[in-house]
């Protein structure tokens, strides 16, 4: 039987149940168009601070836009002052995402010295408040994503669970890894599963899937409601179509070629010029060549190369010439 399907959060249906994960420094527009582009049910923005939309930053706008073209679109917000979260949930509310997500997951220092994102696995009581608070302020579907617990002596996951879905949360997401964790050691699926068994919402599960055959995996060990793919989604956009592939039993499913994975780089890097201008859109477009070349042939002297350039032409000589001799 098919794993993949609709589905439905809030009043929100998203075409599939497979969605790109939000990553900081890495789900700006022109990334997320090319997953949407690769078959995800739901593109998740780079998180946003609701204390930087009170006070109108100007980076913050950059990240908040929004192609049409994207198709479903969750922004995410963070931090910890349920008033200030509701408030500016509400100011934002009319701009063209289909879902606010609330970071409760990010394991950076400075964040959770903050007492923001996976900091607030150790309050739930204030956790509760900002739930409250989001899910009375709009109209659209909150979801949030939590991790296992901070640490292995404090994993709550459930119980945050059950208090997001009593206060109006549409949907949780799991990231089967503490705090303490970061992204090191094997997640754990189990907790996704006594989640999705305890709550009547959606629950999407997050962490090691890096492939149709482990989305499948975790799909039917969990019996979770979708896939979040994060980390294995960097410099490999494709894999949308992949795990589509997998789950809808598609076995006639054909990688990129060569010339295919070179073509979208080049568009990659073209959306970030358009998007970012000329001096911002080489230096990001640093780190994804690096994920896109990970194992090809030369790739050490490419990255380092590749850390030198200032202009978007000697950039897209460099990949040319790469994929040439590869």
């Amino acid at each position: 039987m098919t794993k993949i399907k609709p589905l439905k959060i809030g009043n929100v249906v998203l075409k599939n149940n497979i969605i790109l994960a939000p990553m900081a420094g890495v789900t700006d527009l022109p990334f997320r168009l090319l997953c949407a582009e690769c078959g995800a049910g739901l593109v998740c923005m780079e998180m946003v601070s609701a204390k930087a939309i009170l006070y109108n930053n100007k980076n913050t706008e950059e990240l908040m836009e929004i192609d049409e073209r994207e198709g479903d679109v969750s922004l995410q917000l963070f931090g910890s002052d349920e008033r200030i979260l509701g408030d500016m949930a509400k100011r934002i509310e009319e701009r063209p995402f289909k879902i606010l997500d609330f970071n409760m997951g990010c394991p950076v220092p400075k964040v959770v010295g903050n007492g923001e994102g996976s900091a607030l696995m150790k309050d739930e009581i204030k956790a509760g408040r900002i739930f409250e608070s989001l899910a009375r302020s709009i109209d659209k579907p909150v979801t949030v994503k939590i991790r296992k617990g901070f640490d292995a002596e404090h994993v709550n996951a459930a119980r945050i669970a059950h208090i997001a879905e009593e206060c109006g949360i549409s949907a949780v997401i799991v990231h089967g890894r503490t705090r303490e964790q970061f992204y090191e050691g094997k997640a754990d699926w189990d907790i996704i599963k006594k989640i999705k068994e305890s709550v009547s919402i959606p629950v999407i599960g997050n962490g090691d899937v890096t492939d149709g055959i482990s989305a499948e995996k975790l799909l039917s060990e969990t019996g979770c409601d979708g896939v979040m793919i994060g980390r294995a989604a960097r410099g490999n956009p494709w894999i949308f179509e992949e795990v589509s592939a997998y789950l809808s039993g598609n076995e006639a499913y054909r990688r990129p070629s060569h010339n295919e994975r070179k073509e979208v780089i080049i568009r990659h890097a073209g959306l970030l010029l358009t998007h970012k201008g000329e001096y911002t859109a080489v230096r990001e477009m640093r780190k994804h060549l690096g994920w896109y070349t990970a194992g090809m042939p030369n790739s050490a002297a490419f990255r380092r190369r590749i850390n030198t350039m200032e202009s978007f032409e000697e950039l897209k000589k460099a990949v040319e010439e790469i994929f040439a001799d590869s």
